[in-house]
């Protein structure tokens, strides 16, 4: 793609994603780096964001998601918090979705970006009336029901090691992780799965987990195409090693279960 084509396509995506502020961060890069801000738009948004085969609001809550278990890039969470209400995201799955980070990046993570998220919605004159599930005594049962839906045995077998080692800690995996947060219906699982796996690679720490969701997302109907895009759109956020080793990891998923 030339780059007037890739710079004017990008540009695009980003005024989308920015609305009326698309350009603020932009020209305070251009007055430092300005090689930088024109490669903020020909390769983060011309090459990237602008592929057709991820829609751009399931884009932006892998984004979100990624951004808030980094915890390091607050400003770009927020402008991305933006872009996915700018995209067309409902404020509730993006509260959902970082509900879904205290799994895997903790609690401290999740309430802070989720503060960061209710500024953003009174800034925009957002009233959100969060949607409260009441609790019941069957996490756990409620936990197993949604861990084999997603992971279709595979999270029943690391459960079952960790039972040998810590069985405390296997069964809070189950209530909590599953019971409490991953079987809400507040986004469905296809999201769920790709923001998870757009995190777990941002983070590049959990390759056993980051396969574990790989697989949930083929079980869930999320193609190998789609799993491939949210990993490589990584390489904006947390380089290119953190999305070549998820690429890779998808490899492996993807021999391991015969599809290549």
């Amino acid at each position: 793609m030339p780059t007037s084509i890739r710079f004017d396509s990008g540009l695009e995506i980003l005024k989308t994603v920015g609305g009326a502020n698309y350009d603020g961060p932009l020209n305070q890069l251009m007055t430092i780096a300005p090689d930088l801000a024109r490669c903020t738009v020909e390769f983060c948004y011309g090459d990237i964001m602008s592929r057709k085969e991820l829609d751009l609001p399931t884009r932006q809550l892998c984004t979100v998601a990624a951004l808030t278990g980094m915890g390091n890039a607050i400003p770009q969470l927020k402008y991305h918090i933006h872009g996915a209400l700018n995209a067309g995201c409902t404020p509730a799955a993006i509260v959902e979705v970082i509900l879904v980070c205290a799994v895997f990046a903790g609690f401290p993570t999740a309430g802070n970006a989720l503060m960061l998220t209710k500024e953003i919605f009174t800034e925009c004159g957002i009233k959100f009336n969060p949607e409260v599930l009441a609790p019941t005594d069957d996490r756990y049962e409620k936990g197993m029901v949604a861990l084999e839906e997603i992971s279709a045995g595979a999270g029943r077998q690391v459960t079952q090691q960790l039972m040998e080692i810590s069985p405390d800690l296997a069964r809070f995996v189950i209530e909590f992780s599953y019971g409490d947060i991953l079987s809400r219906p507040i986004i469905d699982n296809r999201t769920k799965e790709l923001a998870i796996i757009s995190l777990l690679t941002a983070l590049g720490t959990a390759k056993p987990q980051l396969k574990v969701h790989i697989s949930a997302a083929l079980n869930v109907g999320v193609t190998e195409v789609e799993i491939i895009e949210a990993i490589q759109q990584m390489a904006i956020y947390a380089g290119f090693p953190a999305a070549l080793n998820g690429v890779f990891s998808a490899r492996e998923t993807f021999d391991d279960r015969n599809l290549i």
